[in-house]
């Protein structure tokens, strides 16, 4: 049994580094071909950090582990949101755009009921679902792009002198890069499903179970990096951006090519689980409109948190 913990842990890894080297590979060679950093980084980047979900969710609706495929996202959504937020939250106060409180947080409570919708018609999620979904993916994408290309954030001088030698790496090199990390991405994926279904059969857990917590914590470890280190630099935006980024790919991207791939029945069980996801997404909404206004503060994160230890309460007195 500790074989497979380790296993699972080597699984996290691969999936860590392999996106990383996805990410770095795709992005220099973007940056070969001239293509916007701003567009490298609403797609590309954003992207990676929610490839370790991908790839387990795709290799459990393949492997025909539905609950993983699903729990993963269903999880990983709610750790993002509760822990990831709240902690990012406890360390330094976020504030909040007015495009995020009045836009993004709105989309992503909107895509949340939408894929709880589709999830029920059925009790699973086909391919004509998946269709559904990945068509509102390019539409957020579109979204994303032409508000930032309004913003005045992203000054193109900045951003040229940010191109640095490594728009002069080999394109061969970027080539491995990407190919490299697909191939991690795959190998994580396999011993992280494999191995939690070993887990889950020797403790006698459900697959959802194990999906909705080790899993879900694990493959939102690029997301845990990357908004805390964002919330002790001070940077808001970067915070809550990826995580309200990351969920909406979670569900319109991650479930979208799962479910296209092989359809996903659907576990009627994780309407509760659903239900805290959509229940942190309106708190979230309301934070902006509390005093102090416009910001999370410490005291909203810890709120978080404990809101996230219930959730952990009621998965295991069920």
């Amino acid at each position: 049994m500790i074989v497979w913990i380790l296993l699972i842990v080597l699984g996290f890894v691969l999936l860590i580094k392999g996106a990383d080297l996805l990410v770095d590979g795709a992005s220099n060679i973007a940056k070969k071909f001239h293509i916007p950093e701003i567009i490298i980084g609403l797609t590309i980047v954003s992207i990676g950090t929610s490839l370790p979900e991908l790839f387990v969710s795709i290799t459990s609706a393949i492997d025909g582990y539905p609950d993983m495929a699903i729990g993963n996202v269903v999880g990983s959504n709610i750790a993002n949101m509760l822990l990831i937020l709240g902690m990012s939250a406890i360390i330094k106060s976020i504030a909040f755009k007015k495009e995020t409180r009045l836009i993004e947080i709105p989309i992503c409570l909107a895509v949340s009921i939408v894929f709880m919708i589709l999830c029920n018609i059925g009790q699973d999620v086909t391919r004509i679902d998946a269709g559904i979904l990945l068509a509102l993916f390019v539409l957020f994408i579109i979204y994303t792009i032409v508000m930032a290309f309004k913003g005045n954030e992203f000054e193109k001088n900045e951003a040229e002198e940010k191109i640095d030698d490594k728009t002069n790496e080999s394109l061969i090199k970027n080539i491995i890069y990407i190919i490299l990390g697909i191939i991690l991405l795959k190998i994580g994926g396999d011993f992280t499903v494999d191995n939690a279904v070993n887990v889950a059969k020797f403790f006698n857990l459900s697959e959802k179970l194990i999906s909705v917590t080790i899993l879900a914590v694990g493959t939102s470890l690029p997301e845990l990096v990357t908004s805390v280190s964002a919330a002790i630099k001070g940077k808001s935006d970067i915070a809550i951006g990826n995580i309200i980024g990351s969920n909406i790919f979670n569900m319109l991207l991650i479930v979208g090519i799962s479910a296209l791939i092989k359809p996903i029945v659907y576990n009627l069980s994780y309407n509760i689980d659903m239900v805290f996801a959509i229940l942190a997404t309106l708190v979230l909404a309301l934070f902006p409109i509390i005093p102090p206004k416009n910001k999370m503060t410490r005291t909203n994160g810890i709120i978080y948190v404990i809101i996230y230890i219930v959730y952990l309460v009621t998965l295991f007195v069920k």
